[in-house]
């Protein structure tokens, strides 16, 4: 990916607000005249800290907890193989953990310049950065969060001793303005959530105050984050979660290490702000507003461990957020199905918050583990095994039990977010249903071009199939794929997009949903994304059966996408759908042409997505021709139950 384009500055500048232009002009003035303030590698940054007289940590947990066997082998297995070098990134094997190049993109091999002031280095520029993500990902200490919870099982020093070899390095590789990892407010609140932990873990070893309070480096460091933090925050049209990230990683920060002047003065203002913006981001509901999927766990994770730490330093969050996080986790805990998955509607780059445990982007049961641990659980909740994370984290809070829901709900209309379920016994039916706005705020970052989609699912297999994110940056044909409505299980009118892109993470019109009739088993709702065409889709989950309708109000030129799960094989000639654990018949519309597609890159279809970085063929089936406002296409699938 190369520089962006002029016509892309322009486009975003378009939808920005008159306020947020002000706040712009006056924050890249901000950024010119910090320039005498950037520290270089190798440069004596030494400076007269703002230190109180007394640098005592936060709170602590006990030497002992009581997690469960198999979270401990887990916790320790993986500690073990970072130790010898390897790990997972974001769908990379990195195998160079022992002494990693924080500069170094794995993928392109490409190199930034650690000494650049970073707001003269364009981030966004793969050919002078690499790609971004990757970069970004291991500074994040995910990894050095992981050692440290592996040293507070075994007290065996190999981790600790290797924590501290990284931070070291990586806060003298890093200091003040140089770099890209100076770019990005989020990446600097998640790293003071990471610290504020490793240190925690790390309580009882005997060079723990070494590696922080007696540490000129780590002084620098948090001090300096700190104040980047409190100077430079997301605005505007790009107040989503990165805001909640910056104001968390400062409220954590701020409640662990309150050893500067500004200590309690950074406390106060971050705890305002991720008050006032986790309530902007959240639906009354409990479902965040960005309306994709992971983005809404990544959130209420902030949340959560924010609210926490402030309880225990003596601060704590008001009654009101604590109750909107409570919503937030009894919405993670409806919508899941029965393998505990959610949907996999939006973006998804896998962000955590904290990771102490491996991690499973496959499913929320750690989240809820999480959530149940912290505001308790609801009733109605699923199952969910205790983390090594849940009892830890669970060890520093009383839980904050709110009013809840008396059974699950399923509908969340203020989001347009519904869930249809069998009602029987067999194999769990589910299907989420998307009827809700296009996203949130004006660019709608993190949006897919997905109305009225369908995602199917039985007994927690793919079997009509969201087909997730793959990338953000170096692939932009990629990236578009993945978000375009021919690639979810809607209609394209006209080989026009529902909604129009400007940029990776821009939006410049959004289709926005109606939802008309929701019962429990049957839900109708419609889009103005083809405007004056306006798309009615309806469908009834009943006794095994899935009957969709979809009528437009006008003739038009239309693509019936229906997506199969890649576990899912498609018989022609019978309409067969098979897996290993079922199978179903699907009757498709007879007015429309079909064809199955399945891997192609020309133009791109037939891809599904299992997780960040991978991607793989899956079967799509196209239906082509005419629509007729007297007569609406209707796909009915049968499942064998």
């Amino acid at each position: 990916m190369s520089r962006q384009p002029l016509g892309w500055y322009v486009r975003r500048l378009r939808r920005m607000s008159p306020t947020e232009l002000i706040w712009r002009t006056r924050d890249a003035g901000r950024r010119s005249a910090w320039a005498y303030q950037q520290v270089r590698p190798g440069q004596d940054g030494s400076l007269n800290l703002p230190l109180r007289k007394h640098l005592t940590f936060g709170a602590t947990v006990p030497s002992r907890t009581d997690v469960p066997e198999d979270a401990r082998k887990a916790v320790i297995a993986q500690a073990d193989a970072i130790l010898a070098g390897n790990l997972e990134v974001l769908g990379v094997d990195r195998t160079d953990l022992r002494a990693p190049d924080w500069f170094r993109d794995p993928t392109t091999g490409r190199r930034s310049d650690p000494a650049q002031y970073v707001f003269k280095l364009n981030h966004r520029n793969e050919q002078a950065v690499g790609n971004i993500k990757q970069v970004w990902e291991l500074s994040r200490h995910h990894h050095l969060t992981q050692l440290a919870a592996a040293w507070y099982l075994t007290h065996d020093d190999r981790y600790a001793e290797r924590v501290a070899d990284h931070l070291n390095d990586w806060w003298r590789s890093n200091p003040f303005l140089s770099g890209v990892h100076w770019a990005s407010g989020i990446e600097i609140g998640l790293r003071l959530i990471s610290w504020t932990w490793i240190r925690r873990l790390l309580n009882d070893w005997s060079d723990v105050t070494d590696l922080f309070e007696h540490n000129e480096l780590a002084l620098q460091q948090i001090y300096w984050h700190q104040r980047y933090l409190a100077a430079f925050r997301s605005h505007g049209s790009s107040a989503n979660n990165h805001v909640i990230a910056e104001a968390a990683g400062q409220l954590v920060g701020a409640c662990a290490f309150p050893w500067f002047s500004k200590s309690d003065r950074w406390r106060t203002d971050a705890a305002a702000l991720l008050e006032k913006e986790l309530d902007a981001n959240t639906f009354p509901s409990g479902v965040n507003r960005e309306l994709a999927t992971d983005y809404h766990r990544f959130v209420s994770e902030l949340g959560l461990y924010a609210a926490v730490e402030a309880e225990a330093a003596g601060h704590p969050l008001s009654a009101q957020t604590w109750a909107l996080l409570t919503r937030t986790v009894d919405v993670a805990a409806a919508i899941i199905d029965t393998t505990l998955r959610p949907p996999r509607q939006g973006d998804d780059d896998e962000g955590m918050v904290l990771v102490l445990d491996p991690p499973d982007a496959g499913n929320w049961s750690a989240y809820l583990s999480l959530g149940a641990a912290v505001v308790g659980r609801a009733p109605w909740w699923p199952d969910s095994e205790p983390t090594a994370t849940s009892v830890i984290v669970g060890s520093l809070i009383s839980k904050k039990q709110q009013d809840r829901p008396a059974e699950r709900p399923d509908c969340f209309r203020d989001a347009g977010l519904v869930i249809l379920r069998s009602r029987d016994t067999g194999p769990e039916i589910w299907c989420r249903a998307d009827t809700g706005p296009h996203g949130f705020l004006s660019i709608a970052a993190h949006a897919h071009s997905d109305a009225l989609s369908l995602e199917v699912r039985v007994d927690g297999v793919d079997v009509l199939a969201d087909p997730g994110t793959y990338c953000y940056h170096g692939e932009p044909e990629w990236r578009d794929y993945f978000r375009s409505t021919i690639a979810h299980n809607t209609v394209e009118v006209a080989g026009a997009e529902q909604s129009t892109w400007g940029g990776p993470f821009l939006w410049l019109r959004g289709a926005n949903g109606v939802l008309r009739r929701y019962s429990g088993n049957a839900w109708e709702a419609e889009h103005d994304g083809y405007a004056p065409v306006t798309h009615r889709r309806s469908a009834v989950l009943e006794q095994g059966v899935l009957r969709v309708e979809d009528h437009l109000d006008a003739p038009a030129d239309v693509r019936l996408a229906w997506h199969l799960g890649p576990e899912v094989e498609f018989d022609e000639p019978t309409g067969q759908l098979t897996w290993s654990t079922g199978s179903a018949v699907v009757e498709l519309p007879a007015g429309l042409t079909w064809t199955a597609r399945r891997g192609d890159d020309n133009p791109l279809l037939g891809w599904y997505s299992p997780r960040f970085g991978h991607k793989v063929p899956s079967t799509t089936l196209i239906g082509t021709g005419t629509s007729n406002p007297d007569s609406p296409a209707t796909t009915i699938f049968r499942f064998r139950t």
